[in-house]
């Protein structure tokens, strides 16, 4: 019990420190794409910061786990942080490493019981959207036949590839490029399945509670009208008794 506890405390605590180091590494991914002129040294130290990044959640997994009392259990449970933690190490790619971190981001804030479930789903909209433009980006900027030059360009394709909508006016021609897109792609289904899976259920506990009002209100009318009855009872009797008497 003290172990759980342990662990439950050690997530409490490094929530927030987390989810900083998360949107420094979105800034560090972010500025050698943005920044096309970014010279070897600039772009070394915001590699450098990503792998520290990834580093910090694959110790925060660690810690986690030495800290669960069902070790096994834990990993079972938390399969997807430990693919995450071990990914870039397969192969070190910057999209790897942005989408391990990506992952270890969501586990760690589905986690966070003060966040709500659209805010986790606006969230992971504008993550999407802004990494998956980078991502995209970076892979097709310098392709021979690549049609996505500019951050514009990307955000207008990341944006019609989640929405589904694909009008087809810029794609990806690289393998990486086309790997991003289905992530989007499966990404923007699964978003809009959540949020469709929200609605209905806030429609179906607004009927309940209507359900349970008009229940309470038949119940109230049945037992006022039995003792209307009651009391037509009473009366006939009294009358009886009086002409009786």
């Amino acid at each position: 019990m003290k172990e759980q506890s342990a662990q439950v405390r050690w997530e409490q605590h490094t929530q927030r420190p987390l989810l900083a180091l998360a949107v420094l590494f979105a800034v560090a991914y972010a500025v050698p794409i943005v920044d096309a002129s970014a010279g070897r040294s600039l772009t070394a130290v915001c590699t450098a910061v990503e792998w520290v990044v990834w580093g910090v959640f694959a110790v925060d997994y660690l810690v986690r786990l030495s800290l669960s009392r069902d070790r096994r259990g834990f990993v079972r449970q938390h399969w997807m942080d430990l693919c995450a933690v071990v990914l870039p190490l397969i192969q070190p790619l910057r999209l790897l490493r942005l989408v391990s971190t990506l992952l270890l981001v969501g586990q760690r804030a589905r986690m966070a019981s003060q966040i709500r479930v659209t805010t986790y789903v606006a969230g992971a909209v504008v993550g999407l959207l802004m990494f998956g433009s980078l991502a995209v980006l970076s892979v097709e900027r310098d392709a021979p036949n690549g049609n996505i030059r500019t951050l514009g360009d990307a955000v207008w394709w990341s944006f019609t590839t989640m929405t589904t909508v694909g009008y087809g006016d810029h794609a990806p021609t690289t393998g990486l490029g086309r790997m991003v897109a289905v992530g989007l792609m499966l990404s923007g289904i699964a978003l809009l399945g959540v949020v469709t899976a929200n609605i209905a259920a806030w429609f179906i506990e607004r009927f309940e509670k209507d359900d349970v009002e008009e229940r309470r209100q038949t119940e109230a009318i049945q037992a006022l009208t039995e003792e209307v009855r009651a009391l037509r009872a009473e009366v006939e009797a009294l009358r009886k008794t009086s002409v009786g008497g």
